[in-house]
């Protein structure tokens, strides 16, 4: 997966990818533009301070982000749960043929998630420490929602940090964190 230090590559490769079905006047400026939007920086010039500021690591391993794969049992029930309630996005999905089971790439804001049907992807009850700023927004963004299974609370924790746990209908734990 890529991230913000491949956002020129990013760049070119959605203008490309517009203009191959068909013109749409979209210049390579603007094409940073849309990127630096995507990884959350008002523009392309916020982004690219970001990147100079990456120490560079020539010729070692750069490491990135990992991506938790969590088991579900039912798709209508993962996408109620972490679409429609949490506000996820589908990035992709994929399965072997259909009837197969499912396999998909939820995200919402730089967290991602996999979601997996296959037997051997994950166990049920794993456990995501999500950190985030915006706990109590975000908390009243689930109350308002009509989603009778969960009704989550804010608590003080020991490590300086204020959280909300919900539990997914598989049994995974999501613990959204926001530090003081």
């Amino acid at each position: 997966m890529r991230d913000f230090r491949d956002a020129k590559t990013m760049a070119k490769t959605l203008r490309a990818e517009l203009e191959r079905h068909g013109p749409t006047g979209l210049t390579h400026s603007r094409s940073l533009e849309i990127v630096a939007r995507q990884f959350g920086f008002d523009d392309w010039n916020t982004l690219a301070a970001k990147l100079a500021a990456e120490p560079a690591r020539p010729g070692g391993a750069a490491l990135g982000s990992p991506v938790p794969i969590l088991r579900i049992f039912s798709e209508a029930k993962a996408r109620e749960f972490y679409l429609d309630y949490l506000g996820f996005r589908v990035a992709w999905e994929h399965r072997f043929e259909p009837g197969m089971p499912l396999y998909l790439q939820v995200e919402r804001g730089r967290t991602v998630l996999h979601l997996s049907e296959h037997h051997g992807d994950g166990s049920p009850g794993a456990a995501v420490f999500v950190p985030l700023t915006g706990l109590d927004a975000f908390r009243r963004e689930l109350a308002a929602k009509d989603y009778p299974y969960l009704n989550p609370g804010v608590e003080d924790v020991p490590w300086g940090a204020r959280e909300m746990t919900l539990v997914d209908p598989f049994g995974n734990t999501l613990r959204f964190n926001e530090y003081d």
